[in-house]
């Protein structure tokens, strides 16, 4: 990979991992969890409406973009908030998202009958028992519920992931148009009745807030995947994805200037072990 693209690959995992910290200050403000992913969601589609072009889908597609839609636009969002809106330290939080891949390839083996080594099988049990570890971290077990929705939100991304397998044929403005409209009237659905209140809260947002809805939206969810995209276009998925590996490491660094977190030992052991065995396994084809 040459440098101008190693350094777009560790920006585009700079901006995957400041999810994290940028999304905990828009929830410390004014705005509750779902509803901060609704309105990410309604940037994404606002963005990609320009482009959508309508087209009749074959019947084939409608239950992977359904699913696609809801697991993604819907489920990794919900969970995502909820879990940064439920953990007063972000550290456990950043590492447990790494379990997107194991659930994928898990999943991917189920229903797409995608054969996995010994290898990857060792590597996969390895990154959760590093999750395992990180139970034992005092800090962690008082946050039990926030850890617990993040691998809420890994399983579901990994399960978004196989459902796009089969969307692979359609124009992906058409189903990320499809899936950010979806997401948004499911979780401004849902914020109203769990949350209530919804057009009052959105009206009391501060600047601060929106301004993290927009970089969530605009530059994490539309810039940083088309970034991606474009080197796909260049590398095999096999040589770029196994940089997804680093964001926590971003998220981390983040975390402590934005709010001060200091990881304890137990974490940065547990998160060294996440993160190498999810290194390696999306190096193994």
């Amino acid at each position: 990979m040459s440098a101008k693209h190693t350094l777009l690959i560790l920006f585009v995992v700079f901006l995957l991992g400041s999810a994290y910290p940028t999304g905990k200050l828009g929830l410390n403000d004014t705005i509750p969890p779902i509803l901060f992913g609704a309105l990410r969601m309604s940037v994404v589609f606002i963005c990609l409406i320009p482009f959508f072009k309508f087209q009749i889908v074959e019947k084939k597609f409608i239950i992977p973009l359904i699913g696609f839609s809801i697991c993604f636009g819907v489920a990794v969002n919900m969970f995502l908030y909820l879990s940064i809106n439920a953990s007063s330290i972000l550290a456990p939080i950043t590492i447990g998202a790494q379990l997107s891949i194991p659930f994928g390839i898990i999943l991917s083996s189920i229903f797409l009958n995608e054969k996995i080594s010994y290898k990857k099988w060792l590597l996969i049990t390895t990154s959760f028992f590093g999750i395992v570890l990180l139970a034992f971290d005092p800090k962690v077990t008082e946050e039990l519920i926030g850890s617990l929705l993040i691998c809420g939100m890994a399983f579901f991304y990994g399960l978004s992931q196989v459902f796009s397998r089969y969307l692979k044929d359609l124009d992906i403005k058409f189903t990320n148009t499809i899936m950010s409209f979806t997401g948004f009237l499911i979780l401004i659905i849902l914020s109203s009745i769990f949350e209530g209140n919804t057009l009052q809260t959105i009206k009391n947002i501060s600047l601060g807030s929106w301004l993290t809805v927009l970089y969530a939206g605009a530059i994490i969810s539309l810039m940083g995947h088309l970034m991606m995209f474009y080197l796909y276009k260049f590398y095999p998925v096999d040589m770029v994805l196994p940089f997804y590996a680093l964001f926590p490491v971003f998220g981390l660094i983040l975390t402590f200037f934005i709010f001060g977190e200091v990881p304890s030992l137990i974490t940065v052991t547990g998160g060294i072990i996440v993160i190498t065995s999810v290194f390696f396994a999306q190096k193994i084809r």
